[in-house]
């Protein structure tokens, strides 16, 4: 499995970068939001990868941080979503904007992707939704074992976790209710939509 691409930007085209290491160009897929980040061609550039074998093809895909492309990988895990429909769902925007239409449960928000209908938008919602809940869980339960206990102090951990910067975190949490880290994750995420 090839992991990451390291080398100089010799070529870009939309939706893909060609990425030359060790005298071998390798042609990326990437998403709009990785393509607009990327360096420009004679520079460096690290992408994370993943490698999709097909039949008939290999294709590699590439991203900007590692969030990307575990999101991808969750993305490609819902039944009617294939890597291309996956690329256009992270186009949409930075995978912490994902996250949060994830949570807040906008299905809309898929559904103006091509080739993700009604079913299949409500399909990513609720399977994703359960693993994007289930990766700030274990994040709170780590944190619980290191003996902090203060259900604001775990949130906070939670949430900067998902992405959101310290500023924001405090932002969302200063007007969020709730007795459990849980609770105050749920709510602060429905403040952020």
């Amino acid at each position: 499995m090839i992991a990451s691409v390291s080398g100089t930007v010799i070529g870009r085209r939309p939706g893909e970068l060609i990425v030359e290491a060790a005298g071998v160009g390798y042609r990326l897929l990437v998403s709009a939001e990785t393509h607009r980040g990327s360096p420009g061609v004679g520079e460096p550039a690290l992408l994370h990868t993943h490698l999709v074998m097909r039949d008939d093809a290999m294709q590699l895909y590439g991203f900007a941080t590692e969030a990307e492309r575990e999101l991808f990988l969750m993305l490609i895990g819902v039944q009617g979503v294939g890597p291309k429909v996956a690329l256009a769902v992270l186009s949409g925007g930075q995978p912490r904007e994902l996250l949060n239409a994830l949570a807040a449960g906008d299905a809309a928000r898929f559904q103006a992707v091509p080739g993700i209908g009604k079913r299949t938008a409500e399909r990513v919602i609720v399977e994703l939704r359960e693993k994007v809940a289930g990766r700030v869980s274990e994040e709170i339960v780590v944190r619980r074992g290191d003996g902090g206990d203060d259900p604001r102090a775990l949130a906070r951990d939670g949430l900067i976790g998902l992405g959101f910067s310290p500023q924001e975190v405090d932002g969302l949490l200063e007007d969020a209710d709730g007795d459990t880290p849980e609770d105050l994750i749920a709510e602060a995420l429905r403040a952020a939509r």
